[in-house]
């Protein structure tokens, strides 16, 4: 007899990843870990220090249910004087096209490069 998680149904766009927006411009790693935390296994917090990203944070969570549960939770959330709002990062359509395009110019300069220096492939 297995112990499996009930299967609940994930929203679309649903991933590890949450980006919070409308953040006190004071808040701390710490802070967020305590909030954030409650809610599962945390892997990293990376909060905007730049003068676009202010007020924002990203927090990656080791599993999804977690973040969807802190998600639910937190969206709207009362924090240090200001109403925080909780989404999934969504990467965006143009960095998923670059880094594919990347990924294509790599691997056709290693394709050149074993040529180039007479490697073949291993078994």
């Amino acid at each position: 007899m297995s112990l499996a998680r009930p299967a609940t149904k994930l929203p679309p766009g649903a991933n590890r990843i949450l980006f919070i927006k409308n953040l006190n411009y004071q808040i701390t790693g710490e802070d967020l870990y305590d909030l954030f935390g409650r809610y599962g296994s945390i892997r990293q917090i990376r909060i905007g220090n730049e003068q676009k990203t202010r007020g924002t944070a990203f927090v990656v969570f080791e599993d999804v249910m977690d973040a969807k549960n802190a998600l639910e939770h937190l969206n709207g959330f009362h924090l240090q004087e200001r109403y925080i709002v909780v989404l999934y990062h969504m990467p965006s359509r143009q960095d998923a096209a670059a880094a594919k395009a990347d990924l294509a110019k790599r691997e056709e300069e290693l394709a050149q490069l074993k040529k180039k220096h007479n490697i073949g492939e291993e078994d």
